[in-house]
């Protein structure tokens, strides 16, 4: 790769213009993953002023953006300019919009136009953003006229494109017109990373002396996408992981209290170790409580409102209601009774042969024992832990795909789209023999089978990145 020559002390300098209500901020919002900066509202005009933000990569600032307001009134500003214009005919277009900036009165009606002509020419690019939805009016052709008068390269950016095909083909013939061919496509809403480096590339063709810096930015923010996809996956494992391996001791027959005290205490685990799993998701992802709703149903308090154990939650998940286990998770059970991992048979039946000797059955001699002396633990059933592994599935792929700009709910309702990963059962089969892999440690961490079962977990998560 050539040398790029650089501009060793100025950082680039990027413009977010564009009419009222386009999504401005919301882009800036999005790339800075963040939902805290400047304002959003469906009322016109609510950027007041130009706000400015510094993107870095790895702590060394790249470039500055600035989130400009909207243009209102472009068939004032044009005809103000026009006559300018038409006075100073030796001036070139980007000198008349100097001209024009610098002797702006204070409350003149072009006052916030004057504020984003200024930052338009102090920046070396202009991302132009467009709601696709909407016609490609007389405002906007000319807005850009006045915009191209700058000099400075400008992309056009397109937002809202999800479900609007055609509005965006027009937007492209009527930019071409404009010799407008380098255009992205950037839904602030529904997110991709690959939109996001495709952004900082287009940078690069046009701003070619910052390529270097800008290219650093691209590897910083992809290592960083991939950590961030990669922790929310682990964390979703390490719940499957926790819920798997708990077990709650049972007691002798005719403890009917006590046995439906360990049950409510097993389905408190549960319930209370998803809510944490989902926190965690979301601040991972920077997003709040309020932006999430799992089937229809809000979240409060990081609590999910719909209960794992709630009737008819099984259904919902697509899951086979005709077993008698799914019958008991349906009724609110979701409790296997096992025994070291073993249903209660294949556990009789080596309890049968526990006379050879406890030797032969070191790793399950104590339980065995145990059974032959009739204790039993209850652990959470097979369709409890689908059920979590398929949300949880649902809702980390939904957060890697929402932009910052998302007014509305996160909607985790259609599960049953989601996959197991390949061999569950024998996944969840050796957690359950590992009870002592419930909680993290130096010994569970660096166990190679606990390894194998982690890494498969997380790539089934990510697998549809």
């Amino acid at each position: 790769m050539a040398n790029h020559p650089h501009h060793s002390n100025a950082l680039l300098n990027v413009a977010v213009v564009g009419h009222t209500n386009t999504g401005k901020t919301s882009l800036i919002r999005t790339i800075l993953r963040s939902t805290e900066f400047g304002v959003i509202e469906d009322a016109a005009g609510t950027t007041r002023h130009v706000e400015q933000a510094t993107i870095s990569a790895d702590n060394e600032p790249i470039l500055n953006v600035y989130d400009t307001p909207g243009l209102e009134d472009s068939r004032a500003l044009h005809a103000h300019i026009k006559k300018l214009q038409a006075k100073s005919r030796l001036l070139l277009p980007a000198q008349v919009l100097e001209h024009f900036v610098t002797h702006v009165a204070v409350n003149d009606p072009l006052e916030q136009e004057a504020k984003v002509i200024r930052q338009v020419l102090r920046s070396d690019i202009l991302l132009y953003i467009i709601d696709v939805r909407e016609p490609f009016l007389e405002k906007y052709r000319l807005e850009l006229d006045i915009l191209t008068q700058a000099a400075k390269p400008i992309v056009p950016v397109f937002n809202f494109i999800a479900g609007h095909q055609q509005e965006l083909a027009l937007w492209r013939q009527n930019l071409a017109a404009y010799n407008m061919h380098a255009t992205l496509e950037f839904d602030t809403v529904a997110f991709t990373f690959e939109a996001e480096k495709r952004l900082y590339q287009k940078m690069q063709t046009l701003a070619e002396t910052y390529y270097t810096p800008l290219q650093k930015l691209i590897d910083y923010r992809a290592k960083l996408w991939n950590q961030l996809c990669l922790s929310g996956a682990k964390r979703i494992a390490d719940l499957i992981v926790s819920v798997a391996c708990y077990r709650e001791n049972k007691m002798m027959k005719h403890h009917q209290i006590a046995n439906s005290l360990t049950e409510d205490r097993l389905h408190d685990f549960v319930r209370k170790a998803e809510q944490r799993c989902l926190h965690d998701l979301l601040s991972l992802f920077n997003f709040l409580e309020k932006d999430v709703a799992i089937q229809n149903i809000p979240v409060s308090n990081g609590q999910w409102q719909l209960d794992i154990f709630a009737p008819g939650i099984l259904k919902a998940y697509g899951l086979d209601l005709g077993s008698a286990a799914a019958k008991g998770a349906a009724a609110g059970a979701g409790i296997d009774l096992m025994v070291g991992g073993m249903s209660l048979g294949a556990a009789s039946a080596l309890g049968a042969l526990a006379g050879a000797g406890w030797s032969t059955f070191k790793r399950y001699g104590d339980e065995i024992k145990a059974t032959v002396q009739g204790t039993t633990w209850q652990c959470a059933d097979e369709n409890t832990l689908r059920v979590l592994y398929l949300r949880q599935k649902h809702l980390l792929k939904k957060l890697m795909h929402r932009g910052h700009a998302a007014q509305d709910a996160l909607q985790v309702d259609q599960v049953d789209l989601e996959k197991l990963p390949d061999q569950w059962n024998k996944l969840i089969s050796a957690l359950r023999q590992n009870p002592t892999w419930q909680d993290s440690s130096v010994a569970r961490n660096a166990h190679p089978q606990f390894r194998d079962i982690e890494a498969k977990l997380v790539d089934a998560l990510l697998d549809e990145r």
